[in-house]
């Protein structure tokens, strides 16, 4: 049996669109997502660089899910993700092997 990959999702979670749209810029500017989210992210998750750590999936709202799913490991969303808590960027990471 072979066993699943644990990936890590980072996240940046901010209220407005806009704001999303804004931090989005930066990132493709060569701003550190990671920086962002400790500075920007309105998620707890923030001040750990966006890390959501070890992720339930079926805790996950279904558009939050149906984004990271598509994701391939080292790939960020390239639009805001709308849920009921805000605007998502997601980033898919593959965690370190410790």
């Amino acid at each position: 049996m072979l066993k699943a990959k644990v990936i890590h999702l980072f996240h940046i979670l901010v209220p407005h669109r806009h704001e999303a749209d804004d931090l989005l810029r930066l990132i493709k500017e060569g701003h550190s997502f990671f920086e962002l989210a400790k500075k920007f992210s309105h998620c707890a998750s923030g001040k750990n660089s966006g890390d959501l750590g070890e992720v339930n999936f079926r805790s996950l709202d279904e558009d939050f899910l149906e984004a990271a799913e598509s994701l391939a490991i080292g790939e960020m969303t390239l639009n805001p993700v709308r849920t009921k808590f805000g605007y998502h960027l997601i980033l898919k990471m593959q965690k370190k092997k410790s």
